[in-house]
């Protein structure tokens, strides 16, 4: 499997077009986004409109900058959007799990009650992609030289829990292009560049 991951594209049409030229060209099995496509919300359909033509399903959460119920009701009027906020999607034994919104929060209540139960759900050789728009706590993906870390705690705990292969994040510009581990799962935070990963 081949997907082009990115975040907070804040509705830049130099990205986009990035976007969709890559996922054109590397004939990527699913394109993945991690917040922040639109700035608060403008163009959003026309936005998102523009990632059909690479004939990919586009999985995406909500950021920092997009409502829940609009983001997800602009989803429904295109097929290949999956709106992945509080939600799984299998493709092959890979499943994707994602949790959007925020960035600003240590601690997400919503995301710990979920974790327990979608790790009910897993089968044992299916494997976790998770998409978060917060970066993880403690890891490079959301340290800030005036701040330290202030990444999310519940993600960090979903992690420990779930043990997903890797963890596709955003929301901190400062860290676009950031990679770390947290034990064997990789974190990284794509930026509005893109990232190509092959499973």
């Amino acid at each position: 499997m081949k997907i082009l991951a990115f975040t907070d594209l804040h509705g830049s049409k130099r990205a986009i077009a990035h976007i969709v030229s890559d996922a054109k060209k590397e004939d990527v099995d699913l394109l993945v986004c991690a917040g922040d496509i639109s700035f608060f919300e403008g163009d959003l359909d026309e936005i998102i409109s523009k990632f059909g033509s690479t004939g990919k399903k586009l999985i995406i959460i909500p950021g920092n900058h997009e409502d829940e119920s609009i983001l997800k009701n602009t989803c429904k009027k295109h097929s290949f959007c999956v709106y992945l906020h509080k939600a799984s999607y299998v493709f092959g034994n890979f499943v994707f799990f994602g949790f959007g919104g925020g960035g600003f929060s240590s601690r997400y209540r919503d995301l710990e009650e979920i974790t327990k139960k979608f790790k009910n759900t897993l089968k044992k050789d299916q494997k976790v992609i998770f998409v978060t728009h917060a970066p993880v706590y403690g890891t490079k993906t959301d340290y800030l030289d005036f701040a330290g870390h202030v990444g999310s705690k519940s993600a960090r705990e979903f992690i420990s829990e779930i043990n997903p292969t890797i963890v596709i994040c955003g929301h901190l510009h400062e860290n676009e292009g950031v990679i770390d581990h947290v034990g064997k799962t990789l974190v990284i935070n794509p930026g509005r560049i893109g990232r190509i990963l092959e499973f």
